[in-house]
């Protein structure tokens, strides 16, 4: 190992192996890019409830249900993950679980709700569970203080995955759609594709990485023992209380990013009057400043800190809020949909480092499930404020886009009251470590 790596790496930790880390987010982001961003969404809106009203009403519902059962299980699972030391075996199952279920998606039709509706739940549940998972490798591979590098590697390893999942899709339609054929018959085969390079990209992650924790035997065993740890683990959160306001500052921020992630495109439709391959280029570009700034920031993190790092992206989607809302040409909202990518890798990248850094490591997988857990909730609650703002001022998308900045405001204000180093000093104590160089 090369002086500069042993910085970076834990002991025994090779650079294969966080290679293969963070080949799991090039692997599964093209789950979210073309599922939920940018193909199936529409043709679930357009084909499956074939153009009803309540279609997008639908949609939404379904992506909630799933996102509630991931908050309702992701302490658990974690904390089974701990006791056990099963973190890959369960990774293995979230990942197969999500494959196969995106792969069914080909199979739905027009007018099949309700297989369309139970393979959204089943696929997004084993894809925001894998995610909780592979994040709490984080800390066994990368020193605390290169939490951040590592982390942008693998958000910025990420949006290229994506990007290469829907470019691959993007080709197909193209040919199929010149050979006239219709949504119905090319949007199934882009589920087949995206299934299949989750499948072949995540193969180095389950090849190389290593299990580093050991079981944890706690008294009563079993499921009792999991439920007790956590059950404790919430008795005791004053104990980890930087943690703990992190993780509700991450549920207002994330509350404003994943209403952005899930409403952009409707924004540049309806109030931009963008057309649809004018949002496609704009996802396809906004995956590419993405992962520019998950890289960047991952390094900038590491030399200026956790939270002035996050600091920085809040800011920067505030006045990405400001510049959208202000916009009234397609030029000025591009400049918008590029400072979100930006903020997007950074934020996304940065939070999952720093919960890293606050967490006890005997209990990464329980804490990473608590993240998850404060994700998936903002994941419900952002996006359904953006929808009763515009419904109760009669579809005024700006001002639903304002309200969303408040999300930001609360986070930043909360962030302020956060000790990052009596946080991380305290995760030490839990574990009798003394943090290495």
């Amino acid at each position: 190992m090369t002086k500069g790596q042993s910085l970076t790496l834990n002991e025994g930790v090779r650079p294969r192996e966080v290679w293969a880390w963070a080949m799991f987010d090039f692997a599964n982001s093209g789950y979210t890019t073309v599922v939920v961003t940018a193909v199936f969404n529409v043709y679930f809106v357009g084909v499956v409830t074939q153009g009803e009203v309540w279609g997008t009403f639908a949609w939404t519902l379904a992506l909630s249900v799933s996102y509630a059962l991931i908050v309702l299980t992701a302490p658990l699972i974690g904390a089974y993950a701990d006791v056990h030391a099963a973190k890959k075996k369960l990774l293995v199952v979230t990942t197969f679980g999500c494959i196969v279920a995106t792969a069914a998606l080909g199979l739905v039709g027009p007018g099949e709700l309700a297989l369309g509706v139970t393979l959204l739940i089943v696929s997004n549940f084993f894809f925001g569970t894998g995610e909780n998972l592979i994040a709490a490798f984080l800390p066994e591979i990368a020193r605390g203080k290169a939490l951040g590098k590592v982390s942008g590697w693998g958000w910025g390893l990420g949006y290229i995955g994506g990007l290469l999942t829907l470019a691959l899709c993007l080709a197909y339609v193209t040919y199929a759609q010149g050979q006239s054929q219709g949504s119905e018959q090319f949007v199934p085969v882009t589920m087949l594709i995206t299934a299949m390079v989750f499948l072949i990209a995540a193969l180095p992650t389950f090849l190389w990485l290593r299990e580093r924790a050991r079981p944890q035997p706690l008294p009563g065993g079993g499921y009792a023992g999991v439920f007790a740890r956590t059950w404790h683990t919430v008795q005791h959160a004053r104990e980890y209380k930087d943690l703990m306001r992190f993780l509700v500052c991450i549920l207002f921020y994330q509350a404003g990013v994943q209403s952005v992630i899930t409403l952009a495109a409707i924004y540049a439709q309806e109030e931009m009057g963008f057309r649809t391959n004018d949002t496609i280029m704009l996802i396809l570009v906004v995956n590419v400043t993405a992962s520019l700034g998950a890289l960047v920031f991952g390094h900038v993190q590491d030399r200026i800190g956790h939270k002035a790092t996050i600091t920085l992206t809040l800011l920067g989607w505030l006045m990405t809020i400001v510049v959208a809302w202000m916009a009234r040409t397609p030029g000025v909202f591009w400049v918008a949909a590029n400072l979100a990518g930006l903020s997007l890798g950074a934020s996304q990248s940065a939070g999952r480092a720093l919960v890293g850094y606050l967490s006890p490591a005997r209990r990464r997988a329980e804490f990473f499930g608590l993240w998850g857990f404060a994700v998936k909730l903002s994941s419900i609650f952002g996006p359904l404020t953006y929808g009763a703002v515009s419904w109760i001022t009669g579809g005024d998308h700006r001002q639903a886009l304002l309200t969303v900045g408040i999300f930001f405001v609360i986070g930043l204000l909360i962030l302020a009251g956060i000790n990052v180093q009596r946080g991380h000093e305290s995760a030490l104590r839990d574990d009798g470590e003394v943090e290495q160089a």
